[in-house]
């Protein structure tokens, strides 16, 4: 090897700043990247479909090292080629810790998911959109084994009619939009879907909601939330209760949520639940 190209190969070799040590003593408990928006094909009872993730991803960084590698974040995701499901979010986190040398670190993702839904009477086809996340937590363990706590939540927009304005009403009674958030702990083996996580707000709600409807459904919607009025604390307890005798699910949170129509602001009401 002549002079030259020793000088070039020594130049070449760029040094590694993160991995270098750091003398102020202080850990940190989360460092990476959020606000990724990353194209993803969803895996779902119905088939996969594509969506748009927006993830956030961080590892617990020791006092006496300087940084980590941001970039192998973003490697990860790059790796997703398949479609995702609670498995894959399992293995995203089992294989981040070891590619960032870490011994703990989160993964949570937030993303539309959609379902088909055929409306009650006409049977007319279309999409139904809800918000999702998803959070895994990873730990390694004294046996060097990761791990990972698992987390999903949904947030589910259905129909509620109020017990009270039907009960004083000669006729009618006013009804409104409610959101129903779920969040929920799942043992990492679990096989649940968010089709059954969507389904335990909607059985429980005065009525669920569809993209299209036509007039025979809409008759048959006003008819099912008529007889099936719900309180805010009727809907919260009913879906808490239904998520409480799922045994794959360890521990709960469910808010909701209904958007007034006679006021000008909501009605909320939150039970958390651990088994």
């Amino acid at each position: 090897m002549n002079d030259m190209n020793a000088s070039f190969l020594k130049s070449s070799v760029m040094p590694d700043v993160q991995s270098s040590r750091d003398e102020r003593a202080l850990p940190i408990e989360r460092v990476g990247i959020r606000g990724v928006r990353h194209p993803l094909m969803i895996r779902s009872k119905q088939g996969s479909f594509p969506s748009v993730g927006n993830f956030e991803m961080d590892v617990a960084l020791p006092a006496h090292i300087k940084g980590t590698h941001m970039s192998r974040f973003m490697a990860i995701l790059q790796k997703q080629d398949q479609a995702i499901d609670s498995a894959t979010v399992v293995a995203m986190v089992r294989e981040m810790l070891p590619l960032l040398e870490a011994d703990e670190g989160h993964i949570q993702f937030t993303y539309t998911h959609f379902v088909k839904k055929a409306a009650p009477v006409s049977g007319v086809e279309s999409l139904m959109d809800y918000e999702v996340t998803w959070m895994a937590q990873g730990k390694q363990n004294p046996a060097g084994a990761i791990d990972v706590d698992l987390h999903l939540r949904a947030v589910v927009p259905v129909m509620s009619l109020c017990p009270c304005s039907k009960e004083i009403s000669d006729f009618g009674a006013h009804n409104q939009r409610s959101h129903v958030t779920m969040t929920v702990a799942l043992d990492p083996q679990t096989k649940m879907t968010v089709e059954d996580l969507v389904a335990a707000a909607e059985s429980e709600a005065s009525s669920e909601l569809w993209g299209l409807l036509k007039r025979p459904d809409e008759k048959w919607v006003t008819e099912r939330s008529y007889s099936n009025p719900k309180f805010v604390e009727d809907l919260v307890r009913d879906v808490a209760g239904h998520l409480k005798a799922d045994e794959r699910i360890q521990s709960l949170v469910v808010e909701a949520e209904n958007f007034e129509s006679i006021h000008n602001h909501s009605a909320y009401a939150k039970i958390s639940l651990t088994k």
